[in-house]
């Protein structure tokens, strides 16, 4: 359906209101007629007694719906909506209520209010999630809800509101025509909400799998997981989680989501994790006596989480085998093949230790350069190898280097973890970062002449092991190729 945001037209005017909805009626769509008070996100400051008037006649002009704000809804006001309404039964009612500024004091209260005012209203809720658990509030209105509803959460924190409104039991959601024309914020548009993230096939079913970090924005994970559910048929979607903030933010998360599928809410099966959050998953599980495969033990961070019955979970890490064997087939060897090979890992995180656990496996020499020194020494220690401080990079000499920061990562293209002075041609450089392909540590390393090897064949390999546990199927490897490629632009 189309929304017509009336409070956007420049003098506006009953005619031209009318006028507009004449021309939106011929497109063959359902139509939303609002006139936005400014108190609620309205875009001109027009008169209470013309928005009024604007609403009454697009109801007489045949709207599907009108939205008028709660807080104006009484009085004269509510008595004149209600008599039009009576002598237009086409045309229904929706009570909106807008918090720019963060969540309601009591949102189902005010959900009892509407409903109470005026039982065959569609009540909208809408507010600024400042936390992805925000979210979960909304979540559970619509699971309770007692007629239709309307019930969505604005910001980037508030995106899964957005796209899993439909499968909640929610009546709409909203898209843009394109970024630059949203009408509130967090807004996706309407190519990416029926495209990327299949808005069509959601529904009560739909199993719900995403990626949790932050940032997440830039990550390619959801395009392609999504083209694998869709080629192999199944009723699941992937999407980015932004989750701020560390440990505590993640625990409540994570119990935000496990408490509801205890109740008999079975809706996430599952999730990817990514920065900076892979340490934080394993010290949950261990802290909750869940279970942890010996090798995310071992490197002491988890990449994947299963969600199994009663709100169980396993975790286990994929970085590991993917980089590592990304690794050994630029060089063109095994993955013994790499034994007593020199190799500088830059970075000291969750994808440092898996690398580095898989490195010192396999008999390589590693030295952990990071920029917090007593990280680099940490991790060197637990895994009887060399480190040094950041500042050295510029004298490393080592025959293989591994980028394991964010450095270089969209949108900060510009930047590199190591001086093009230090590559060599004889080196190999296998940079982790995938967005975008050609980092410019790649650039300056092909330049010189060395062997490169980009994040995208670490990120194959450990998304197709992700989608076995989370799916118990093997992935469809082109798709999954093709469609990291067609994202990154290659």
């Amino acid at each position: 359906m189309l929304e017509l945001r009336l409070d956007h037209l420049c003098d506006l005017t009953v005619e031209r209101a009318v006028n507009m909805i004449a021309a939106a009626r011929s497109l063959s769509l359902p139509i939303i007629a609002t006139c936005r008070d400014s108190n609620e996100g309205g875009v001109n400051d027009y008169p209470a007694d013309l928005r009024l008037a604007v609403l009454l006649e697009s109801i007489v002009a045949g709207v599907d719906f009108v939205d008028c704000e709660f807080d104006n809804f009484a009085g004269e006001t509510k008595e004149q909506i209600k008599k039009v309404l009576r002598v237009n039964p086409g045309c229904r009612l929706i009570l909106s209520a807008h918090n720019f500024k963060g969540t309601f004091p009591d949102i189902n209260q005010l959900y009892d209010n509407i409903h109470s005012s005026c039982p065959d209203a569609i009540p909208k809720l809408v507010y600024t999630a400042k936390h992805i658990n925000d979210c979960f509030p909304a979540i559970d209105l619509l699971r309770n809800r007692r007629s239709d509803a309307i019930v969505l959460c604005m910001g980037n924190a508030g995106m899964m509101m957005r796209l899993l409104s439909g499968k909640f039991g929610g009546f709409l959601s909203f898209a843009s025509l394109d970024p630059e024309n949203a009408t509130a914020p967090g807004q996706i548009t309407i190519d990416d909400m029926i495209g990327l993230y299949r808005w069509r096939s959601i529904n009560s079913d739909t199993l719900v799998y995403g990626v949790i970090g932050s940032p997440v924005g830039h990550s390619i994970s959801p395009a392609v997981f999504n083209a694998c559910f869709d080629k192999d048929g199944i009723n699941a979607v992937y999407l980015p989680l932004l989750v701020d903030g560390q440990s505590e933010q993640f625990d409540e998360f994570l119990h935000n989501i496990i408490s509801r599928h205890r109740q008999g809410d079975t809706d996430f099966g599952g999730f990817s994790v990514t920065i900076p959050h892979k340490a934080n998953a394993l010290e949950y599980a261990e802290r909750k006596g869940q279970m942890v495969e010996p090798l995310a033990i071992n490197i002491g961070a988890a990449n994947t989480i299963r969600i199994g019955l009663n709100g169980s979970i396993s975790l286990y890490n994929t970085d590991y085998a993917g980089a590592i064997d990304a690794l050994a087939d630029a060089i063109g060897v095994s993955r013994h093949g790499l034994h007593s090979l020199t190799v500088a890992v830059i970075g000291a995180g969750g994808a440092g230790r898996a690398i580095v656990a898989g490195l010192v496996d396999v008999g390589a020499k590693v030295t952990i350069y990071n920029r917090t020194l007593q990280k680099a020494i940490a991790l060197a220690d637990e895994f009887g190898c060399k480190y040094a401080p950041a500042e050295s990079i510029d004298s490393l000499t080592a025959q293989v280097i591994v980028n394991c920061t964010s450095i270089g990562m969209y949108p900060n293209t510009d930047a590199s973890p190591v001086p093009a002075k230090c590559l060599k041609p004889a080196m190999t450089v296998f940079d982790t970062v995938y967005n975008p392909l050609q980092t410019m540590l790649l650039t300056q390393a092909k330049a010189a002449g060395a062997n490169v090897v980009s994040g995208d064949e670490m990120f194959v390999r450990q998304a197709m092991a992700q989608y076995k546990i989370f799916t118990g199927q093997t992935a469809n490897e082109n798709i999954m190729r093709k469609t990291v490629l067609a994202k990154l632009g290659k």
